[in-house]
């Protein structure tokens, strides 16, 4: 019986984090902040060691960290992060899971992973309209085989925010847009 108590109560607490997530996220225009949210969420919710939301850069080709929690500035700082190298099928192929990450050729810089004490990395893609602006990477500190339901937790999370990343970058856009109108607007009526 306690084996499905605890199922129920994970299931509570993950439905729990996703309301409170998503009404932070629609309540928020900073781009920053819905990213910090995510983050913080998903590292409380799993109890894992962080959390890291990388996001394309297209010129480079590299993955920009855009907030983490958990992480030390030295894992952070570690190097450029290659969308083609580091865990590259998260973002062509959907979320991929990690269960050792000293005996995983995918993982691009498993030893300042181990330094930092990472044992398991799941990470999953986040899309826009299909295409895919960035990816979430959940680190333990422990092997970890990740559930269905912790991918889709995490998955569910990422979606959310790339919605609502996407939705402010328009509305940034727009008003920029209409600044730039308005400035033409005042150059014509002088």
């Amino acid at each position: 019986m306690r084996g499905k108590e605890g199922i129920v109560k994970k299931h509570i607490m993950n439905y729990e984090t996703l309301l409170k997530v998503t009404k932070a996220l629609s309540m928020s225009k900073d781009p920053k902040e819905i990213i910090r949210i995510s983050v913080e969420s998903v590292t409380e919710t799993l109890h894992v060691k962080g959390c890291a939301l990388y996001l394309v850069n297209d010129d480079s080709n590299e993955l920009e960290l855009a907030s983490s929690c958990g992480l030390s500035d030295g894992y952070i700082s570690k190097g450029p992060v290659s969308a083609s190298r580091s865990v590259a099928k998260s973002l062509s192929e959907g979320p991929v899971a990690i269960y050792d990450v000293m005996d995983d050729p995918r993982v691009q810089y498993a030893e300042a992973a181990r330094e930092e004490g990472i044992v398991s990395i799941l990470s999953v893609p986040i899309y826009v309209r299909g295409t895919v602006i960035g990816a979430l990477r959940v680190y333990t500190a422990e092997h970890w085989e990740f559930t269905l339901d912790d991918v889709n937790f995490v998955q569910a999370l990422a979606e959310i925010a790339g919605i609502v990343i996407d939705l402010t970058r328009m509305i940034e856009g727009q008003n920029a847009y209409i600044d730039i109108l308005e400035s033409l607007k005042e150059y014509r009526q002088m």
